[in-house]
């Protein structure tokens, strides 16, 4: 980008590269769209080698493994470094990067969601550690989430993933925010018929409850789910993730991390795709999914509300396990229906429109700094 004539510089900062969520895509589409390096603080080489190429990395190392001693380091990291005479826009991603925000202006916070677990989330979280970690949990929070409220102050811009999340900015934040829908590579995702499977691709967190999904398929054993995605050294959710996956029937299979070659396959070749998360902040997975013309099953809540339609691209459903097994056969009856309307659908949530979009914020930002 150029400001003046000059060329302007960038940092993104995102929490950390431990597994190939969303969010992390997002950072590095935005990075890459706009000639950005990313200064985060673990960074798992497999994870960069998804993503692909074409963006420089900086870390400003490593944390502890464990939660929240995890989450304290990275906070520390980025509040104690200082790029302000490197770049001249700063970008925010995650729950943990903006803690740097102190000393970098102009600066942006694409808010991926408030976080979570020191707000609505906070009683399902501290449910699913286990008892003796509680104390620890809710002392945390206390201390942590005061200190994110001072960092917020800091904050010049906000921009954000959904209409949902922004009502979350507005509900816990008192702040407003601009919308801007995360980008998805529409053009790689291909149609490659129909398999004898359906996919779900997210993390193994609680809050994405793929419990329902387990359950659904137990009580379809002539149909088969593949689980892509896993849980990063020190999440909250490990012990989930164990009992999951020891509870899961013989038709559902734990896939873990993919490479992005397979995981196009995957998409191209299923019947179907669902998706379970509780209140999601968006949801790329689903959008991803209809690039590839496939029907969707999700759940009514959150972010599926704005990229799903309903009877057309899918499904929208109750958290029910009984209403998730009657759309997934809804879809399995004629999956070929849904082409057409998913994969224009997708053409809303392209990374064209998403740069274009984010290239204005980063001169908005720049402008204010100036005047």
């Amino acid at each position: 980008m150029l400001i003046k004539g000059a060329c302007m510089r960038i940092a993104v900062f995102h929490d950390y590269f431990t597994v190939t969520g969303g969010g992390e895509k997002l950072v590095h589409i935005m990075a890459k769209g706009l000639g950005a390096d990313i200064i985060t603080t673990d960074m798992d080489e497999d994870v960069i080698r998804r993503l692909g190429g074409g963006v420089r990395y900086i870390s400003l190392g490593d944390n502890p493994e464990r939660s929240p001693m995890k989450q304290m380091s990275a906070t520390k990291k980025f509040a104690k470094c200082d790029f302000s005479d490197d770049y001249d826009v700063f970008i925010f991603s995650g729950n943990w990067a903006h803690y740097a925000s102190k000393h970098h202006h102009p600066n942006i916070w694409y808010c991926h969601t408030p976080t979570r677990a020191f707000h609505d989330q906070y009683e399902n979280t501290k449910k699913s550690l286990p008892f003796y970690a509680r104390p620890a949990y809710v002392a945390w929070v206390k201390s942590h989430s005061k200190k994110e409220m001072r960092s917020l102050k800091e904050i010049d811009h906000i921009v954000t993933n959904s209409r949902n999340t922004l009502g979350r900015i507005r509900k816990y934040y008192g702040r407003d925010a601009r919308v801007i829908y995360p980008p998805v590579d529409v053009k790689r995702y291909k149609n490659l018929g129909y398999g004898d499977f359906w996919l779900s691709v997210n993390r193994l967190y609680p809050e994405k409850r793929v419990e329902l999904q387990i359950e659904a398929f137990r009580r379809m054993p002539d149909k088969r789910l593949y689980i892509v995605g896993g849980v990063g050294k020190g999440d909250h959710s490990v012990e989930y993730a164990r009992k999951i996956r020891e509870s899961a029937p013989r038709n559902v299979r734990f896939l873990g991390e993919v490479e992005e070659k397979e995981l196009l396959r995957l998409y191209g070749g299923c019947e179907g795709f669902i998706a379970t998360a509780r209140d999601e902040d968006f949801g790329m997975t689903p959008v991803e999914a209809m690039a590839a013309g496939k029907g969707v099953v999700a759940v009514n809540e959150g972010g599926f509300r704005e990229s799903v339609m309903d009877g057309k691209t899918g499904y929208l459903v109750k958290a029910d396990v009984k209403d998730i097994l009657k759309a997934v056969k809804k879809v399995a009856d004629d999956p070929s229906r849904f082409e057409k309307a998913s994969r224009e659908r997708a053409m809303d949530f392209s990374e064209e429109r998403f740069i274009a979009k984010m290239k204005e914020e980063v001169e908005r930002a720049w402008k204010a700094s100036e005047s």
